[in-house]
């Protein structure tokens, strides 16, 4: 059954699976290395120092974003005059594939805290670009009318990626005596097994977008030329931004500031709770696998709201409820009402994110679609490096994770504000 708005890229509902299959592969990264497992054991078992480790870990967030926020538009211009997307997937992937692999050579000494940071870096660069390019082929794969449901639907089927990783992880390696595949617990061993974990699964999950998944073809043009017209196309696109694009340039810098909330969020969410409530790994996993619950059904329900009362409504109520469930989460002292807190703030994560993602398919010009998710990843990564370092500073200075963390909270209001100056398509 085709389902397309693109005529040059005739798809199948197994075509469709296969891009939404994406999310599903690479969503490990972000919960066990970014968020959960490895970022906690890189402040307590690397570092040995919990506010230090916090502080570093968002100094590696900040320096990842900059790299992104650079690249990212000039490769989605190079892209759009080359027409094909699966290629730049397939480097940027395997990209983030290698160094995860590679973190299981972080052994937990202060010696390895470099080599950690640099993979975590790195593979962070990969994910991120591989992102921008899968998510640019929605648009060509989707009907105008069914954005906002595959967007959340690819969304909640990440978050249960992540929830089945989290639980291969927990009883596979570390609630158990006797760890999967002979994994010794020495030397953290059944910890850093969590970065091959990743890369496994990765390589495994991703091939059904190679295999099913229809692409643009490819463009007859020389490298040089693609090149050139690519930067021109870049170059004109961001000048229409401030005419004919003025109002996708409010969206985009609405995004910027509250995604950079949300990066404070993932990269020191695990990090806070392994200091602040002294959460041993096992309680992080368990505690990963909520959120991971939570915010895949509030981005499946909120798929619907998107198609129905539009993205611009389901990221305004999103960053509501985000607003209020982060302030609740640091500014509790008892476990208990963080885990409720943390379950909360769940929900309203998915949604977000995807309603984000079909928001700018919906206001990028077929032709320029990719360069638009190029300007897309820019907004999410052009400050993203302000918030970790923001969040990072304040808890150096004050010494307090809670106040560090809760600069995530002045991000999400701030990007409130500009979305209400945002007008949908009509």
């Amino acid at each position: 059954m085709s389902d397309v708005s693109d005529p040059k890229v005739p798809t199948t509902r197994r075509g469709m699976v296969g891009w939404a299959l994406y999310d599903w592969a690479n969503s490990p990264f972000t919960t066990l290395i970014i968020t959960f497992v490895f970022a906690a054991y890189f402040s307590r078992g690397i570092v040995g120092d919990e506010v230090q480790g916090q502080a570093l870990w968002g100094y590696v967030a900040g320096i990842s974003a900059v790299v992104i926020a650079v690249l990212s538009p000039v490769l989605g211009a190079i892209a759009d005059a080359g027409g094909r997307r699966k290629p730049w997937i397939l480097a940027f992937s395997g990209l983030c594939i290698v160094c995860s692999a590679l973190l299981w050579f972080a052994e937990p000494t202060p010696s390895a805290v470099i080599l950690a940071m640099v993979l975590v870096i790195l593979g962070n660069i990969g994910f991120e670009f591989g992102i921008v390019f899968n998510n640019a082929m929605l648009g060509d794969i989707v009907s105008p009318k069914r954005l906002g449901r595959w967007s959340g639907w690819a969304w909640g089927v990440g978050y249960a990626g992540g929830l089945a990783a989290l639980f291969v992880m927990l009883f596979g390696f570390i609630q158990t005596e006797t760890p999967l595949f002979g994994v010794s617990t020495e030397n953290a061993a059944n910890i850093r097994i969590v970065g091959p974990l990743v890369a496994v699964w990765f390589a495994i999950f991703v091939i059904p977008l190679f295999l099913f998944t229809p692409d643009r073809p490819a463009a007859s043009l020389p490298i040089g030329v693609r090149v050139q017209r690519g930067l021109s196309a870049l170059e004109t696109t961001i000048k229409g931004l401030t005419g004919e694009h003025a109002n996708a340039l409010r969206f985009l810098i609405a995004r910027m500031f509250y995604n950079d909330g949300l990066v404070i969020v993932f990269a020191l969410g695990g990090v806070y709770a392994a200091g602040k409530f002294n959460m041993e790994q096992a309680e992080l996993i368990q505690f990963g696998i909520v959120l991971n619950v939570t915010a895949g059904l509030g981005a499946i329900v909120f798929a619907w709201i998107d198609d129905w009362q539009g993205s611009k409504f389901a990221i305004i109520a999103a960053l509501i409820g985000l607003s209020g469930a982060s302030l609740g989460a640091v500014i509790v002292d008892d476990v208990t009402w963080f885990w409720v807190w943390g379950a909360a703030l769940g929900i309203f994560v998915g949604p977000t994110q995807a309603a984000s993602r079909s928001f700018m398919a919906r206001l990028a010009p077929p032709e320029l679609r990719t360069e638009f998710f190029g300007l897309f990843a820019l907004s999410g990564k052009a400050t993203a490096f302000l918030g970790p370092i923001v969040a990072a500073t304040v808890t150096a200075w004050s010494g307090s994770q809670s106040m560090g963390l809760g600069t995530a909270v002045a991000f999400f209001v701030i990007g409130l504000c500009v979305l209400f100056t945002v007008r949908t398509n009509p």
